[in-house]
């Protein structure tokens, strides 16, 4: 299929995609063509007459290789599962539990729309198994510690002397060198690292973790905007490369403005709760029957929450004139907000502040979350259909694309669920399958 911008006539176009014929040995590659004012990009990467999952067209045409494990890794190729990819888990013959058990929603979750097979990549057989299945694919993903992919032939170098077009992405908790390479990295790790626990919690309570894996989720994303962007750069160079993510860093992207506080000036930002570290007010306030969210950056919106709440004498009030003097005494500014508030009920001042043009908004626990309007409109959450648990409600992808939007289609595959179809699509026989299977290969 094509994408990014198209020019020409209809005919043109028709004699270019005539001229481009897609040829076997091709498979898994993608190539560049000249199209009148623009570029357009077809990929080769699957044989339309393989079972396939049917997902998005997006990337309907790519094949990934997923090695990876527990988060960060399944959490990069969870994108381009959702955008059609097809999606090749290989899994070790013998069973693991670093992911939790496969039936449970964060399993479920993460591993949507994907093949599954089993592999015994220290075998020689499955090692030749898993170079067979290079030779056709666009993307391999692994998050191993950086040592691991050496020892068992996983290595970029390795795969490109194989398949010079194909992006390796991996994942790591510190960086594929330095000092900490060797380490086991996971998110809490990552968290307390990257200093994400020293600006989280309330001011003197000692370091508190995030209430979410940030760091995992974090790196597994980056890795996923680094494969688009290698996969972009391979339509003008022809090469794959290497793409690295850590969750390390990925804790200080995530930090942002408050890394750059240090970098800059050397501040070292503090905890402070639910106040935000420099613009006030915004916290979260006691209202009637419960908490609110109330983020007024600037001086009109401030003046908008004295109106709102029929406090103008704040706004009057030197010690809450400018920003920094709010910032300053934020600890009467924000008893003075809860005296306030607290005359009305939280959906109350939800619809006031809203109306006022104040950013303001109610605090969930996740039952309250999925029932709120807006976000059954957006359909955060959507069905799948699983043979054995039946319909599971997972967590949708939240980008929008108008003409190819991501899909759920497929529940996670059980274990090997898919060894004999992939293996028989890489040109192995039935027997050579059932050879495997006596050898503990597959």
């Amino acid at each position: 299929m094509a994408h990014g911008a198209s020019g020409g006539s209809s005919a043109q176009r028709a004699r270019q995609a005539q001229a481009r014929p897609v040829a076997p040995h091709r498979l898994g590659h993608a190539r560049l063509c000249a199209n009148g004012a623009g570029l357009s990009f077809k990929f080769s990467g699957t044989d339309p007459q393989m079972p396939r999952i049917n997902a998005s067209r997006a990337l309907a045409d790519l094949r990934i290789l997923d090695l990876t494990r527990v988060r960060a890794g399944p959490t990069c190729v969870r994108h381009f599962a959702d955008f059609g990819a097809d999606v090749i888990k290989i899994e070790t013959t013998e069973a693991e539990d670093l992911g939790g058990a496969r039936d449970n929603a964060d399993f479920q979750n993460l591993h949507r729309n994907k093949r599954a097979i089993t592999l015994n990549l220290k075998a020689p057989e499955g090692k030749a198994i898993f170079a067979r299945l290079v030779k056709t694919a666009d993307i391999v993903v692994e998050n191993y510690r950086p040592d691991v992919k050496f020892r068992l032939g996983l290595d970029y170098e390795s795969l490109k002397d194989i398949n010079p077009r194909v992006i390796l992405a991996s994942i790591s908790g510190f960086g594929q060198d330095g000092p900490y390479q060797s380490r086991p990295g996971f998110d809490q790790i990552a968290q307390g690292l990257s200093g994400i626990m020293s600006v989280t919690g309330a001011a003197g309570a000692g370091p508190m973790r995030v209430g979410c894996a940030v760091a995992d989720v974090g790196a597994g994303l980056l890795a996923a905007l680094g494969v688009m962007t290698a996969l972009y750069e391979r339509e003008r160079s022809g090469e794959g490369q290497w793409v690295q993510s850590n969750l390390l860093q990925a804790g200080i992207q995530l930090l942002d403005f408050q890394a750059a506080r240090f970098t800059m000036s050397g501040e070292v930002p503090q905890q402070v709760g639910n106040d935000h570290p420099t613009s006030m007010p915004t916290c979260a306030y006691r209202t009637a029957d419960g908490y609110i969210n109330v983020a007024a950056a600037g001086s009109a919106m401030w003046q908008r929450v004295c109106e709102a709440t029929g406090r103008m004498d704040l706004y009057q009030d030197p010690d809450f004139r400018r920003a920094e003097d709010r910032a300053k005494n934020r600890v009467r500014l924000n008893a003075e907000l809860n005296q306030a508030l607290a005359s009305k009920k939280s959906a109350e001042w939800v619809e006031i502040l809203n109306r006022a043009g104040v950013p303001c908004g109610p605090i969930y626990a996740m039952n309250e979350v999925f029932a709120d309007p807006q976000v059954k409109h957006l359909q955060a959450s959507v069905p799948v259909q699983h043979p054995k648990l039946g319909t599971l409600n997972l967590i949708n992808n939240p980008i929008k694309l108008s003409r190819t939007p991501p899909r759920l289609s497929t529940a996670t595959p059980e274990r090997g669920e898919h060894t004999a179809e992939v293996l028989r699509e890489a040109g192995y026989g039935a027997a050579e399958i059932e050879d495997f299977k006596n050898k503990g290969v597959i």
